[in-house]
């Protein structure tokens, strides 16, 4: 008989934990450049299609959806597997469009120079 759990049990815990936990706060660095706002961020074990990166007029807002969370005896646990969120505001200046990509567990956001005209939601590209 085996160890690992099977892929019921994984759906089931990773469905608990989603429920009872609070998305985690992710750290940001952000800069400008001459044509935009960059926030970069690690988002570890996210892939594209669990991530959803927003601009509204409120400033940039993403999230990733709790991965896999299957049923194991931590010694010392941390964090999970997604979960995530985090909202930055945005200088004046910024927000005429919205570029986001995901490589190697990190997140990076640009938004355009010039004036907010709309919110968006764009899904990231894969470098």
């Amino acid at each position: 008989m085996s160890d690992r759990p099977t892929q019921d049990e994984v759906r089931t815990s990773t469905d608990e934990t989603a429920r009872s936990m609070a998305p985690q706060r992710v750290p940001v660095n952000s800069y400008e450049t001459p044509g935009a706002y960059v926030v970069v961020a690690p988002l570890p074990a996210v892939t594209e299609e669990d991530l959803t990166v927003e601009l509204t007029a409120d400033g940039l807002r993403f999230c990733a959806e709790l991965r896999s969370a299957g049923p194991r005896d931590y010694v010392l646990h941390e964090w999970e597997y997604g979960g995530y969120e985090r909202h930055v505001e945005i200088p004046t200046g910024f927000g005429a469009g919205l570029e986001a990509s995901l490589s190697n567990g990190q997140l990076v956001v640009r938004v355009l120079k010039g004036a907010f005209t709309e919110d968006l939601r764009i899904p990231p590209a894969a470098d």
